[in-house]
């Protein structure tokens, strides 16, 4: 198997320390593959990266009017929160909704991923709980339309479950690639996790971003599901993360999502773009310096609010730079090579 490229080099002085190797793609709705680096044919699991397209049923199914879902609710439907207490509030509020609570969540708990409210719960002596799961707001979706559909709620998490079939389908149908229910893994929030192509992934966001190869019905879906991610960014992640920030700088040009283990998926549906990326080792910081060098490449408007809002810089412990994150010469060019317009 040839090795992927290196997109990312960690510089220390005038060194390279570190390389991340990884593979990208690149589709365009008017023209088809844009850019295709490294093997995009090989199946990956995007994990939380595609929750947005998860969280598509959540809506198709009416789940979302019947409860009155607000944006803030379909936006911690399609996030990965930090478990800050705006975000378990907007959780709890989903299941109030729904007349469940937190004791039918599958995914598990586990500490907030936010330093700062994982220290405030420590302060009051208090245990996380499923709701601080950064996976909890979309399960809330699920379990939500496993209410509106009549569906039992308990073991809504198995590939066999037809809330799980439904959100294959969804994956399926905006990506080409069948979801079968033999071939699925688990996530670590215990729903089924399908592997997929990134060129399909990049297909599959470019729909997302408006496309005329979806049914209308799909398309409202789509456009709804994002608007609630712009209108709320922060229920995306939360305050100072990666995603959030971003779509906070770049407004309503660019949705983002990332996943563990090094996967980054968008749709710039000004341009009818998706974008599907994963680091061959796992890296955050390598997912994040390339999802940010894409966004540059691809929007005028991101060039400059991408380096006020993100510091790919290393820095001393006293705060002096010492290095940086940067793209590797090869990808720059390649980056190039897609030639937008101001």
């Amino acid at each position: 198997m040839t090795a992927n490229p290196v997109l990312i080099e960690v510089t220390r002085g005038r060194l390279c320390e570190s390389q991340h190797r990884g593979a990208l793609a690149i589709w365009s709705v008017q023209s088809g593959r844009a850019l295709a680096l490294g093997d995009v044919t090989r199946p990956i699991y995007p994990r939380s990266a595609v929750k947005a397209l998860q969280a598509i049923p959540v809506v198709e199914s009416g789940a979302a009017d019947a409860f009155g879902f607000t944006e803030r609710h379909l936006a911690l439907a399609c996030g990965s929160h930090t478990g800050a207490g705006d975000h378990v509030a907007g959780v709890a509020e989903m299941f109030a909704k729904t007349g469940l609570d937190e004791t039918a969540l599958a995914c598990g708990s586990h500490w907030p991923l936010g330093t700062e409210e994982a220290r405030a719960l420590a302060r009051k002596g208090e245990r996380p709980g499923p709701l601080h799961n950064n996976c909890s707001g979309k399960h809330a979706g699920m379990l939500a339309t496993a209410v509106h559909r009549g569906l039992k709620t308990a073991g809504y998490e198995g590939v066999r479950h037809d809330v799980q079939r439904a959100v294959a389908d969804a994956l399926a149908s905006m990506s080409d690639v069948p979801h079968e229910a033999d071939a699925a893994a688990r996530d670590g929030c215990s729903v089924p996790a399908w592997a997929v192509p990134l060129e399909a992934l990049a297909h599959a966001f470019a729909r997302f971003g408006g496309s005329a190869e979806m049914s209308p019905e799909r398309a409202r879906s789509c456009r709804r599901l994002m608007a609630a991610c712009w209108a709320e960014p922060y229920m995306i992640a939360g305050r100072g993360q990666f995603c959030s920030v971003l779509m906070v700088c770049l407004k309503d040009t660019a949705f983002l999502k990332g996943g563990a283990e090094g996967v980054f998926c968008a749709a710039l549906p000004e341009r009818g773009i998706g974008v599907a990326l994963k680091i061959d080792d796992g890296a955050k910081r390598a997912a994040e310096a390339a999802i940010a060098a894409v966004l540059k490449a691809l929007l005028p408007q991101a060039r400059g609010v991408i380096g006020k809002a993100c510091d790919f810089q290393l820095r001393s412990w006293r705060g002096r730079e010492v290095g940086a994150v940067a793209t590797a010469p090869a990808f720059e060019d390649a980056l190039q090579s897609l030639a937008i317009t101001d």
